[in-house]
């Protein structure tokens, strides 16, 4: 499970940060969102508009793209655009199975010169600089004419599977079953594969969305078809080869076809395939805009959801919704605030302030004691 991130010339961080995932000494929600008493599932960031924080979870997207994506990845287009210093930084630290995994890596824009560090229990196991490498985990001790724009551990994994290191194997399946989800345009992408929603309902996707919705009692169900019968309504594809999703409520039994539905209840559909795929299989559940057209108890359903079914899984969310600072959804050291000044953006982590876990963690959101909080009132008003 991942337990730090660090950026630094990275988009709007200009400066060096580092987010950390291991627990404090908070007692509460340990039985749901805390793995084995010591690594968080999870973290909200929260702020203004064009603060940074689709950039905190951008760096979790560039790493598995980097390692599984067949495009080729320009990094230097994630330098910050307003930094003197040429040199991207990535630094990444995960536990899997109580080993310690430090990847980090360093991009020089100007000379397109690529770092690669791998770390394994302190053992530095890949050292990579430009087109030269020594490494530990490859018959080859030595590599030479290395490609500036390919991550020597991306050819590392797909020639060997690393069937001599149990360990990075079970650390790139963490990696490779991780899906980040632009909630904004629904847009499913998962590392070396992606959630083809159609595919998915087609096999168990549409019995395991209608068992969510009866356990929670959404009232509704699904039928993916060429054609849905209602009491009084029948809807029927033109082309019988293709199949629809729609919706019916239980009180009226009525087919509503997909593009009929409210944004809210399409968002959902798009969604809960991440969802029930990460708490299954462990790895990253990354979304932006979590929020999107969603309700309040929406909200709270999916991540209390996610954090008492997942076990070696973890979510990460961007969010402009503060009824998601509670105690009894998140805990003080998953929250983060996220500001933007002259010296790029700036990460506060809301144990930090040592709230008391009695406290209003929204209303001391909203009163500005962790910052991120935009104050859009004009002058006069002030």
């Amino acid at each position: 499970m991942l337990l730090k991130v660090k950026l630094n010339n990275f988009k709007s961080f200009k400066n060096l940060t580092e987010l950390d995932f291991n627990a404090t000494n908070y007692k509460i929600l340990n039985d749901t969102n805390v793995y084995n008493n010591e690594i968080l599932k999870g973290a909200i960031f929260v702020g203004g508009n064009a603060t940074g924080k689709t950039n905190i979870i951008l760096a979790l997207r560039v790493l598995l793209d980097m390692l599984f994506s067949d495009k080729i990845i320009n990094l230097g287009k994630y330098k910050c655009v307003f930094s003197e210093e040429v040199l991207l930084e990535l630094g990444y630290e995960f536990n899997i199975e109580e080993n310690n995994i430090k990847y980090n890596i360093f991009y020089d824009v100007k000379g397109k010169v690529l770092v690669e560090k791998l770390y394994l229990n302190d053992d530095l196991v890949l050292d990579r600089i430009g087109n030269n490498a020594q490494s530990k985990i490859t018959e080859s001790k030595y590599h030479t004419d290395l490609d500036n724009d390919v991550l020597l551990l991306r050819t590392i994994y797909f020639n060997t599977k690393f069937s001599n290191y149990n360990i990075l194997k079970k650390w790139f399946e963490f990696l490779s079953n991780s899906v980040y989800l632009d909630a904004s345009q629904r847009i499913i992408s998962n590392s070396d594969k992606k959630i083809v929603l159609n595919k998915y309902l087609e096999n168990e996707g549409t019995n395991e969305i209608n068992e969510f919705f009866k356990e929670y009692k959404f009232n509704q169900q699904i039928e993916y078809s060429n054609q849905s019968i209602g009491n009084f309504v029948t809807l029927k594809l033109n082309d019988q080869s293709t199949k629809e999703i729609f919706f019916k409520r239980d009180c009226i039994n009525e087919p509503i076809p997909y593009e009929w539905e409210s944004l809210g209840n399409r968002n959902l559909i798009n969604m809960l395939p991440a969802f029930f795929k990460v708490v299954k299989n462990g790895g990253m559940l990354i979304i932006d805009e979590f929020s999107s057209a969603f309700h309040n108890e929406l909200e709270r359903l999916l991540i209390k959801y996610f954090m008492s079914k997942s076990k070696n899984s973890q979510v990460f969310i961007v969010s402009h919704s503060t009824n998601l600072l509670s105690n009894s959804i998140f805990r003080p050291d998953q929250e983060y605030s996220v500001d933007f000044f002259a010296n790029g953006s700036v990460v506060n982590r809301f144990s930090n302030d040592k709230p008391r876990e009695a406290q209003n963690i929204e209303k001391m959101y909203n009163s500005g004691c962790f910052g991120g909080k935009p104050n859009y009132k004009p002058e006069y008003m002030e």
